[in-house]
């Protein structure tokens, strides 16, 4: 349905979604700094020698306005305001975080350089207007967060997609379109592109042919709004002809590409005389500055989690004594960075003759070698606490693919392509596979995409995204 001739219903819902937000956050970020002002002055929290100036309030609320318009331009500048946003509302938070602190210090900046011409600023507001704006805009968002997922969940989905391909990737990208309700999206049907035998999860009624029968489904008139290709191996004839019906039909076209084929960081390209040679793109952590970034967040946030996690292995440690026979530390060897072996440090969750008859072994679920502390410790990730002494080392990183076994790691990289690149970093403690539900007995191959996908794309608010989803993931922890 067209609004106006050009718009689409979804398309007027995005503009509304994404002008409510800016309102929204403006009221926050003002907020926040209103609540800064009162906090230092009113709250009797703090001492205020000179008392309070006079008609604070008034001058305070001239000075959050003007404060509001650089952070509302630094929250577009980091794409918090593209609709429809996808992924849950961890997912924002560390860009959330960002913008608010760019925009509280260059406000501060702005403050100190503008004080000699209109006022005096108070720099405790300046500097508790940083953790109140914040709070502010994190609560504001979030509650914008569930409005917009129960207002997308009842609205009738317009975009039809069509997935050619019925492979692993194409029933996963199924489950996730079904999923995420603000994509207002719905699976037409799939086309078969290859020899393979379709997942089981692909229902049989949905596969409607073959990608040859594609201008005929579309010569019926079957709606369809956007055609994803999720078999990079079909023939680039055939690819081009499918993206020019496309183009012919008004239909959008996507490609998903096969991380083991077509990596997803950037591409370098070489020119020698006139040949353009491509090649695969350093990674974000081959510079200097990025590791130094990365080892600089370790050092302080590992420093932080180790004193944290003090009281609570020392209470784990008195449970595991009292519960079985053995040490309270169990040592492990496990490849590091460079394939380097290192020694790891848990906390005891099985019997100490574990793997006295097997040999190494994965744990499994409901595994009986475990304790019934372990088993707790397992499930609430807490038997990991004693590896913040790891990352102290410089052996791990906070964040990282998780670290295997030397026995493992000779058996995967003869069986698994790409296994080794994993290890061209250090491990981490969490990891963007492990949030995503992938340790413990579950898919290496799946596993190993998501660990490269980390590497490739980098960046410091990626991993406190991971480091905050990890409170929340449970799955597979066993």
């Amino acid at each position: 349905m067209y609004i106006c001739g050009f718009m689409r219903r979804e398309d007027i819902f995005d503009v509304y979604l994404s002008l409510a937000t800016v309102i929204t956050d403006a009221l926050a970020v003002f907020g926040g700094f209103m609540l800064a002002t009162w906090l230092r002055f009113d709250s009797g929290w703090f001492f205020v020698p000179f008392g309070i100036p006079p008609g604070m309030y008034g001058i305070y609320a001239a000075g959050a306005g003007i404060a509001t318009l650089p952070a509302l331009f630094i929250f577009a500048s980091l794409g918090l305001y593209i609709r429809p946003q996808l992924g849950s509302f961890g997912d924002k938070i560390p860009r959330l975080v960002r913008g608010t602190g760019l925009a509280i210090l260059l406000s501060t900046v702005l403050a100190f350089l503008a004080k000699n011409f209109f006022f005096q600023f108070s720099s405790g507001v300046l500097l508790l207007s940083f953790p109140a704006a914040t709070l502010c805009v994190l609560v504001e968002r979030y509650l914008l967060f569930r409005i917009e997922l129960n207002m997308a969940a009842r609205m009738t989905p317009d975009n039809r997609i069509l997935i050619i391909g019925t492979g692993p990737v194409a029933a996963h990208l199924q489950r996730a379109i079904s999923r995420e309700v603000r994509l207002r999206s719905t699976i037409a049907g799939f086309l078969q592109s290859g020899a393979e035998p379709p997942e089981p999860t692909i229902p049989p009624d949905r596969i409607l042919g073959r990608a040859e029968d594609l201008p005929a489904l579309i010569a019926r008139g079957e709606k369809i709004n956007v055609i994803i290709l999720t078999d990079p191996r079909m023939e680039h004839d055939r690819t081009v002809e499918i993206v020019a019906l496309c183009e012919q039909n008004l239909i959008s076209f996507k490609l998903v590409p096969d991380i083991f084929r077509i990596l997803t960081s950037s591409v370098d390209v070489q020119t020698i005389d006139d040949i353009p040679l491509l090649g695969v793109g350093k990674w974000p952590l081959d510079f200097v500055w990025n590791r130094a970034a990365k080892r600089a967040e370790d050092i302080v946030c590992g420093s932080i989690g180790m004193v944290l996690a003090v009281p609570l292995i020392t209470v784990a440690a008195i449970l595991i004594k009292r519960s079985s026979p053995g040490p309270v530390m169990y040592r492990q060897q496990r490849c590091g960075k460079n394939g380097r072996v290192f020694t790891l440090y848990k906390l005891r969750t099985m019997r100490t003759d574990a793997e006295i008859s097997t040999g190494p072994v994965w744990a499994a679920k409901n595994d009986p070698r475990r304790t019934n502390i372990g088993a707790f410790l397992r499930r609430h990730n807490l038997d990991e606490l004693p590896q913040f002494w790891n990352v102290l080392k410089g052996e791990m990183s906070l964040v990282g693919p998780r670290p295997e076994r030397p026995e493992f790691v000779e058996q995967f990289k003869e069986e698994i392509a790409r296994y080794m690149s994993r290890h061209m970093s250090k491990p981490g403690l969490t990891g963007w596979a492990q949030v995503n539900g992938l340790r413990g007995n579950t898919s290496l191959t799946e596993r190993i995409k998501y660990d490269l996908y980390y590497l490739e794309n980098w960046s410091l608010a990626f991993d406190f995204k991971i480091m905050i989803r990890t409170l929340f993931a449970h799955e597979n922890a066993y």
